[in-house]
């Protein structure tokens, strides 16, 4: 069997017992700040293990991309040394919320494995949690004599382990449970029982049936839980090499349609390669990379994206080894998309972008990769001069902050060299960076959880009106308090919370003896969350409320936010279909949109776009805004986000024949509604992305009044006509730099309009004459001219000319042909700056300085004549 079969085969297993296949979430959990990647299958299902989100199924399967290359599933190291670790891969997964639980788990994963897949059972051992006295857990009986019963697996592989292996927990506090683990045992012998949880490669484990039945508290006391879950995950590319009887999972055909493309490109085989561990890094880490790209990752220096910048390094640096100097990872796209395509749909709609931001980063690294080994070069000779074995923490710094080293390039780069890194130093230097990063990251509430809020309506609630009402009679569902914030949930609300980009409705929710305001509206799964401010204690009478949003605030939002739709298509039309949303921000006084583009924007595709948006405003277009299927969207064309999930309906927002986009944000009716549409920025934000921003509405026209405000300023200071400014500032900046070059001139005909005096006042020292010359307000240029003049027309001569310029000081040191195997003037002119409080250098025979204490000008010309003594 093919791996794109076995994926298939697993899920269509699951949907004959009834599961709903829900695709992979996003492997760039962008609505989840404590995630760098989503890491594995069930973080997409974590509000329902929360109780703070619903599902319309009960039981689930799916094929989820996962990266773990950090932090408690750190496996960056690994990759490409060993046969079966990876940073980019798939976790094949099964879930019942609430619905099954142990006997039906066991039962359909040993049907499957054994049956389906036809696995010998003599290889296959099962583990159960075998109890903790430290939380009072007794062994998991139930599990073990559901393995007796529901399956034929030989008793004896039937294996008690600990906490460590056998019970998991999702993080500190939380849902938690006891699991059970089905491992293969590869041996020739079958004699690897006890090699079951040792880390071997003889004996693996390839699924995890995870059952949830306990909650976490922040004390640490475990108490059942009311729902109880199922969350399994079984290595897709650990399966693949079971069935396929491979020994590496990279000789699977998972992998090799990629080692057979960077073969092409080396000019060598894998299978005869010396370097197949650069083979299998760089395989590894193009899934990474593409799948993170196409799912809105972007390189960067910060949080995730310095993770995709190291990953990216690394296959860089190892395709050195196959001797690929020039950027080659994009070039390994297309077969990628052609082998895992059809699986993941989003990695082929945005195959171009993938292949366009790898090869801008390549190019980005191999500018700087040069210089950086000559740096790193001349580190290790000194170290190694001195025989010292670790590279100083400031020096990797310096690696990774000037040249763009990751940590682990340099790390590679010593071992080679049988040194090591200082990491404690390295990260003291990093602290800094770290704590600008925690900062930028959003977190944008505390969760309140389920035994908090106080219930006043039980069912469902949360129920958006919001598309058609800005006012609504309604209900509480709940509340809960902290001070004088109170949180509010509604069985229906006209309150929009914030999403895809948009910002969350602000207003008040009136009530029998009180107002609150609202001053923001988030979610939490499928609830909405109205934050309030309220002065004492709130203890509504009964659960009727109206909720009305600051309608005003609203209008200039909506305005904006239709204005993102359509700078998008005016700027694919200009730009060409590479562009793509990469993020958008819109509240009521501005939109920022941020796109995929490779350089920046001219400022004639500027205005080209500004018109084109305002045209289509001009033209006054309805709105068609209807809800359909997500395959039927999609096949007419409609746009999607970069990382958004969307379920089996959305809702289309088509402008005419000009935009059709997934979306769930809320809009004007007519494009006139808009008003005038101006960009006021344009930047580049990482690489391959560039922001704009923009306004619309009233604050245009605000703008384009001061705008007109000041050019009236300006024609009337400049007495020129409106047409004519730029001539005339242009003619004024000519007059200045004209005046500006006619003073310098005059100025160096004065410095040297005596230059024979000044040799003359040369004074004599050991048959050696030195110069020593001040002038007043004369510029470091104007200095060096001075010092070449006298150069030219003196032999066995040294000379300092210094210059007082307002609250600075400069200096020139220049030394004669014939004396430069005795005297330097970088080095004369350093020592003479120190005594100024300044320094400086330069070459042997001619070198600049600067100097903060201008008092200290006398004092530092005696210096050098002392220095020539």
């Amino acid at each position: 069997m093919t791996s794109n079969e076995i994926r298939k085969q697993f899920i269509e297993f699951f949907k004959s017992k009834k599961h709903t296949f829900v695709p992979s979430a996003s492997v760039v959990p962008l609505d989840d700040p404590t995630l760098l990647f989503t890491n594995a299958g069930m973080n997409q299902f974590k509000d329902v293990f929360l109780a703070k989100g619903e599902r319309p199924y009960s039981r689930a399967a799916n094929a989820q991309k996962c990266i773990r290359v950090s932090g408690k599933h750190n496996d960056l190291e690994e990759v490409g040394h060993d046969t079966y670790h990876h940073t980019f891969f798939e976790m094949l997964g099964n879930w019942s919320f609430g619905d099954y639980y142990k006997k039906e788990a066991i039962a359909w994963a040993w049907e499957l494995l054994t049956q389906v897949w036809k696995l010998p059972k003599e290889r296959l051992y099962a583990t159960v949690f075998g109890g903790d006295t430290e939380d009072g857990l007794e062994a998991d009986t139930e599990a073990e004599q559901l393995w007796k019963e529901m399956t034929n697996i030989p008793h004896d592989h039937i294996l008690r382990f600990g906490k460590k292996d056998n019970f998991w927990e999702m993080g500190a506090t939380g849902p938690c449970g006891p699991c059970s683990e089905i491992h293969i045992d590869l041996t020739d012998d079958l004699s690897g029982g006890p090699l079951v949880n040792a880390g071997v490669p003889e004996v693996i484990e390839i699924w995890n049936l995870v059952f949830i039945q306990y909650n976490r508290d922040e004390q640490g006391k475990l108490t059942l839980l009311p729902a109880k879950h199922v969350d399994t995950g079984a290595g897709f590319e650990r399966i693949v090499a079971v069935l396929q009887k491979k020994n590496s999972n990279y000789d699977t055909d998972v992998f090799s349609p990629l080692l057979d493309e960077i073969g092409k490109l080396a000019g060598e085989k894998y299978e005869q390669s010396a370097e197949k561990i650069a083979f299998r890094v760089i395989a590894d880490h193009i899934r990474m990379l593409s799948f993170s790209i196409a799912d809105g990752g972007l390189p960067s220096n910060e949080g995730r994206g310095y993770v995709m910048r190291r990953i990216l390094r690394r296959a860089a640096r190892y395709g050195r080894k196959l001797n690929m100097r020039e950027p080659f990872i994009y070039k390994l796209v297309p077969r990628l998309v052609e082998h895992m395509g059809d699986a993941y749909p989003e990695l082929k709609d945005r195959a171009d972008h993938v292949a366009k931001v790898i090869q801008s980063e390549e190019v980005h690294f191999n500018r700087t990769l040069d210089r950086g080994l000559e740096i790193f070069e001349k580190i290790t000779t000194s170290l190694q001069k001195k025989k010292k074995t670790v590279i100083p923490g400031t020096d990797v710094f310096k690696l990774y902050d000037t040249f763009g080293f990751p940590v682990d390039l340099t790390r590679i780069l010593a071992e080679e060299k049988n040194l090591s890194i200082d990491m404690d130093a390295f990260e003291k230097e990093m602290d800094q960076q770290r704590e600008r990063a925690r900062s930028a990251a959003k977190f944008t509430s505390q969760t309140v959880s389920t035994d908090q809020w106080t219930i006043l309506n039980e069912g469902d609630d949360s129920s958006f009106v919001g598309y058609e009402e800005v006012a609504f009679n309604t209900q509480i569902s709940r509340f809960w308090q902290n001070g004088n914030e109170v949180r509010i949930r509604l069985m229906k609300t006209p309150f929009y919370a914030e999403s895809g980009g948009q910002v969350g409705d602000k207003g008040k929710i009136e009530g029998e003896g009180f107002v609150l305001d609202v001053i923001d509206t988030q979610k939490e799964g499928n609830a909405i969350i109205h934050i309030c401010r309220y002065e004492g204690e709130f203890n509504p009478e009964n659960d009727k409320v109206y909720a009305e949003i600051l309608n005003s605030e609203r209008r200039k939002t909506i305005k904006n936010h239709t204005a993102t739709h359509l700078l998008h298509g005016a700027l694919r039309r200009v730009l060409g279909d590479h562009v793509h949303q990469a993020g958008s921000l819109v509240t009521p006084d501005r939109l920022r949109f941020d796109f995929t583009h490779f350089e920046k924007v001219k400022d004639e595709q500027l205005t080209e776009i500004e018109q084109i948006v305002n045209s289509e405003i001009q033209k006054d277009t309805h709105l068609e805004i209807v809800n359909k299927k997500f395959t039927e969207a999609k096949a007419m064309g409609a746009m999607a986000l970069f990382g958004e999930k969307y379920g089996d309906v959305v809702r289309t927002v088509r402008i005419g024949e000009f935009s059709l986009e997934l979306c769930g944000g809320t809009h004007v009716k007519d494009t006139g509604e808009i008003g005038p549409f101006i960009i006021v920025s344009e930047e580049g934000i990482a690489s391959g992305v560039r922001r704009i921003e923009a306004i619309t509405g009233p604050k245009a026209v605000h703008f384009i009044q001061q705008t007109r405000s000041y050019v009236t300023d300006i024609t009337q200071i400049l007495n020129s006509p409106e047409n004519l400014i730029s001539d005339k500032i242009n003619g004024l900046l000519d007059d200045k730099k004209r005046l500006e070059k006619e003073l310098a001139d005059l100025k160096a005909q004065q410095l040297s309009g005596n230059l024979d005096g000044i040799i003359a006042s040369a004074k004599s020292k050991n048959d050696i004459k030195m110069i020593l010359h001040k002038v007043e307000n004369a510029d470091m240029n104007q200095l060096k001219d001075l010092g070449d003049k006298i150069r030219e027309k003196v032999q066995s001569t040294v000379g300092l000319i210094g210059s007082k310029n307002d609250d600075k000081l400069a200096f020139v040191a220049f030394v004669s042909d014939d004396l430069l195997k005795s005297y330097n003037a970088g080095n004369l002119v350093r020592e003479v700056a120190k005594v100024a409080g300044g320094g400086g250098g330069g070459r042997p025979h001619m070198a600049t300085a600067g100097g903060k204490d201008v008092a200290k000008l006398d004092e530092a010309m005696q210096k050098f004549e002392e220095l020539i003594g």
